[in-house]
């Protein structure tokens, strides 16, 4: 991710709140009813890339045509949905940075499609570590045996998770 800037910062409109929960409920089914709120701000930035701030916490980003939760909100409101498991060894090179490769996946969840954002989780705890793009879908993740799986688009200490306003 290269680095942003914040433009500015508004109240968006209640039909535009229920168009963004809509193609959050594309992304993530059910789990989009844990980010419901009557108002939301939205955080534009110098990229392709906003915040969608609920409750004033920036729990929601749109990057690339899709909402999906940053990493602080899907560590605040935990949902089941979109879901690559890696184990311990994985676990330092994905909160540094480093894209998701097919030998330190444990599991998936068959809701994973390719080009579509996913929540990179530890297999012990369930606790995100990273969001990521699935360069496949989960039937072939699982097929495979070597390679990259997924590209880390947001992590711990990133510019996102450090974001001020």
């Amino acid at each position: 991710m290269k680095k942003f800037t914040v433009k500015k910062r508004h109240t968006i409109r209640k039909g535009q709140i229920a168009d963004i929960f809509a193609r959050l409920q594309e992304q993530i089914g059910e789990g989009a009813a844990l980010f419901q709120a009557e108002t939301v701000e939205i955080l534009e930035t110098s990229t392709n890339l906003s915040f969608y701030l609920v409750n004033k916490k920036p729990v929601l980003m749109e990057y690339g045509g899709w909402v999906f939760p940053t990493l602080k909100g899907a560590i605040e409101r935990p949902f089941p949905q979109r879901r690559i498991s890696v184990d311990a060894g994985a676990i330092p090179y994905v909160i540094n940075g480093a894209d998701v490769m097919r030998p330190g996946i444990t599991s998936v969840t068959p809701d994973i499609r390719a080009q579509a954002p996913v929540q990179v989780v530890d297999e012990r705890h369930g606790k995100p570590l990273a969001i990521g793009i699935a360069l496949l879908d989960a039937l072939q993740i699982g097929q495979s045996t070597a390679g990259k799986m997924c590209k880390n688009v947001h992590y711990v200490g990133d510019e996102i998770w450090n974001v001020e306003f």
